[in-house]
């Protein structure tokens, strides 16, 4: 039988991290998982736990998307990579940003993850250009979409057999 590191009296040893996803064949969690009523945090914690890994294939941690949950929190992405160092769970994650950054209700996390949700990049002029361009390799119609609309046809392009 293997066991994991023990933690003894005195000991610095820390847990093993939660285990990564090989984001090279498979796709991380979609944006619309919410853990504890955060969109986006499920995804953002697979990204970092395959880049600490070395399995982050074409995502990337501390992307746009992230950093809009850290700035609705308040909160810095690289204390979030220090959760996941430290082996933290989706779960234990979502707790640290309730008791860390700008203070929020559930309402202000439910409305938040609600308007990320629902964000059509098409009716914003800095992202329209962009957004339709990644559509139609997607396959989606730019007009109808959101951007959780696109993240997720995305991943299953990239990962068809998923």
């Amino acid at each position: 039988m293997v066991a994991g590191p023990v933690k003894s009296a005195g000991s610095n040893t820390m847990p093993p991290m939660t285990a990564a996803k090989d984001l090279s064949k498979e796709a991380p969690a979609s944006p619309r998982l919410r853990t504890r009523g955060y969109a986006i945090l499920a995804r953002m914690a697979d990204k970092g736990r395959a880049e600490l890994a070395g399995t982050l294939g074409g995502y990337h941690f501390d992307c746009p998307l992230d950093k809009a949950l850290s700035d609705f929190k308040g909160i810095k992405v690289e204390d979030v990579r220090t959760m996941i160092v430290e082996g933290a769970s989706d779960v234990e994650i979502a707790g640290w940003f309730d008791s860390h950054g700008k203070s929020k209700s559930t309402a202000d996390i439910t409305n938040w993850s609600d308007k990320m949700e629902k964000s059509m990049p098409f009716e914003d002029p800095e992202m329209k250009e962009w957004f339709i361009g990644v559509c139609a390799e997607a396959g989606i119609d730019p007009e109808a979409s959101t951007l959780f609309d696109y993240l997720e046809a995305d991943d299953r392009l990239s990962f068809p057999a998923a």
